[in-house]
């Protein structure tokens, strides 16, 4: 594990789902070999740089609650539910309440599993889209719809996560902020110059610059932010529609234009998501990992 250093860099931040006020306590010079935090203050979360027991303890004493999303449409379900669901109770948000909310066609075929103390399933059938995009793309309006009729409720917090996903190590607290983004494994050590933005000037997700490449697997912060997420990327992928045009990388694009507009409170390494087929020195623990895709078998409709 890599040695937290003595002094530390207090962020003090607010949740506008939440009355109290969460100290953050970090540790930004202990990574000198990556960055740490960006030009507008928002922390990178590394391994080195926080102390899980400091999180762990505000949270709760916070009464934090989160709600996790993922959809499994397809053979998805078969393909990677019960590995992403059964990974998740040993390594997300342990400790605090956790509802996954099961976004699928085929509520029947969801797999039981064992679910810790205060940490719960609910299953909502969805419509099938005939194209794997349009799934990607639409999930932003169920997102929306639910935490508008549901989730405002009863969680502080949002995460909504691709299900072709392991969890390996610790995912928790340490990643909730007011407005969550993820570096992607595969950019964050690119030339800007080399970042996948839509650059068609007729989408809504036209981006010339930007400050980072952000990956769509995984998103989050407090209900309000999340929600407000979700309505601008839905909104714009329906003007794309109206107009004939998709976006480059379908939601993805439209998730790194609002990050660019509205910039992220806290950034997520690419350990939180990360590529094995990749071999980087930087990366000292991997706490999610991509699984195996087989896209030829997974995207053909069933």
């Amino acid at each position: 594990r890599h040695k937290i250093c003595c002094s530390k860099h207090y962020v003090l931040s607010a949740s506008k789902g939440c009355l109290s006020l969460c100290l953050y306590l970090l540790c930004l010079r202990a990574r000198s070999a990556v960055q740490t935090q960006t030009d507008w203050k928002a922390p990178i979360m590394w391994e080195g740089i926080w102390e899980p027991l400091d999180y762990d303890r505000i949270h709760a004493d916070n009464k934090t609650s989160v709600a996790l999303t993922v959809f499994a449409v397809g053979r998805y379900l078969e393909a990677y539910l019960e590995t992403f669901l059964v990974s998740a109770e040993k390594h997300f948000m342990i400790g605090l309440p956790v509802m996954y909310y099961v976004f699928t066609e085929r509520p029947n075929d969801v797999p039981k599993i064992d679910l810790a103390p205060h940490r719960y399933l609910r299953v909502i059938r969805v419509e099938r889209h005939s194209r794997w995009q349009d799934i990607s793309m639409m999930r932003m309006k169920t997102i929306s719809e639910l935490i508008d009729s549901e989730m405002k409720y009863l969680f502080s917090h949002v995460f909504c996560f691709d299900v072709d996903q392991r969890f390996m190590g610790r995912f928790g607290s340490e990643a909730l902020g007011e407005s969550v983004a993820l570096l992607h494994a595969h950019y964050y050590k690119l030339p800007k110059n080399r970042f996948t933005y839509d650059r068609n000037p007729k989408s809504k997700a036209f981006m010339e610059i930007g400050d980072y490449y952000y990956h769509a697997a995984i998103f989050g912060g407090s209900w309000g932010s999340v929600k407000a997420i979700a309505d601008a990327c839905l909104a714009s992928i329906i003007e794309d529609k109206q107009n004939d045009v998709e976006a480059l990388w379908h939601d993805e694009s439209h998730l790194n234009k609002y990050f660019w507009i509205h910039k992220p409170s806290k950034l997520l390494s690419p350990e939180y998501c990360w590529d094995m087929s990749l071999n980087r020195k930087d990366i000292f623990v991997t706490r999610l990992i991509w699984a195996p895709k087989d896209y030829n078998r997974l995207r053909v409709p069933k």
